[in-house]
């Protein structure tokens, strides 16, 4: 039995190998559309999440499995006092397989040392967002053609940003990969991240708080929002939610094949604008999400399609 607690829980290889089977579940749907017939998937969701949620229970219906779960931690036992591990344990027994989003760091993990079932952490608070990670390497490699030689900038709050974890952890193992961090002081990536992925493997990266200056030597732009939910003090986030607002005037000197990712949901870091524009592909993200988890889950649970 296999978890996936963080993205380095998969080798490049089965990383790719993902990609390859989510591509051809676009290809051909109906090969897959009985893999998961009589399994079930429990979606355990202690914090709230529209994307991540409705992508698992999409692919596992696509799957022809079928779904159970909570939206949110009122639903569940633990409002009464019961342990996430004891809830686990407890739906480990009428599903297949698990995914699982906490607002604490590592329930994930703690879960899967009792579940006897796969686990998928489907987001554990400000550290790590495994699935999210195969979605954006699966966009990438869709507009961009290939995982290496690329330069990505990130933006916005890396501090609290679990997708820009895993993503930077990810492309660590890729060839040719520079990048370019941009954030006010308070959001910079943390120290552990460049010390334990990018200096440890001697990965070049900059970092800067002007996204006009970043923006023209990049290929992949990954805006993200400033989390209102991980801030103690509503008045340093106040003071830093508008720091960065991509907009078409700011796109006038970005390369003409700029790939604009964004894990969503945007409050105002994207203008609604730059949805028209060639090079945003967030929202081509939001629907690859499904077909990755797909890969996932058959990864997961052993299953491939006749």
């Amino acid at each position: 039995m296999r978890n996936l607690i963080d993205i380095n829980d998969l080798t490049t290889a089965e990383i790719d190998g993902l990609i390859a089977t989510a591509e051809d579940i676009l290809a051909n749907p109906a090969k897959y559309q009985d893999v998961c017939r009589h399994r079930q998937l429990a979606t355990l969701f202690f914090e709230p999440s529209t994307r991540t949620r409705l992508s698992f229970e999409s692919a596992m219906l696509a799957l022809g499995g079928s779904v159970l779960g909570f939206s949110e931690a009122a639903s569940s036992s633990t409002a009464k006092g019961e342990t996430v591990v004891d809830t686990v344990h407890t739906v480990s027994c009428y599903a297949d397989i698990i995914a699982m989003r906490h607002p604490r760091e590592g329930a994930p993990f703690a879960a899967a040392q009792q579940a006897e079932v796969p686990i998928i952490n489907a987001g554990d608070g400000g550290h790590n967002h495994p699935t999210q990670t195969l979605t954006d390497l699966l966009t990438i490699h869709r507009e961009k053609g290939r995982l290496t030689d690329f330069t990505i900038g990130f933006c916005g709050d890396l501090k609290f940003g679990r997708t820009v974890h895993s993503l930077v952890s990810a492309l660590s193992h890729r060839a040719n990969i520079r990048f370019v961090f941009i954030s006010p002081e308070e959001l910079k990536l943390p120290d552990y991240l460049k010390e334990n992925v990018l200096d440890k493997n001697g990965l070049p990266y900059s970092e800067t708080d002007s996204l006009e200056d970043a923006i023209p030597g990049l290929d992949v732009l990954y805006m993200t929002r400033v989390q209102k939910e991980r801030f103690f003090n509503e008045a340093d986030y106040i003071r830093l939610k508008d720091t960065y607002v991509l907009d078409p005037e700011k796109l006038i000197p970005a390369k003409p094949d700029l790939c604009i990712l964004h894990p969503l949901p945007r409050v105002n870091e994207i203008a609604v604008a730059v949805d028209r524009d060639h090079r945003a592909a967030y929202w081509k993200q939001v629907k690859n999400g499904k077909f990755i988890r797909m890969a996932l889950i058959m990864l997961l649970l052993g299953l491939r399609a006749e």
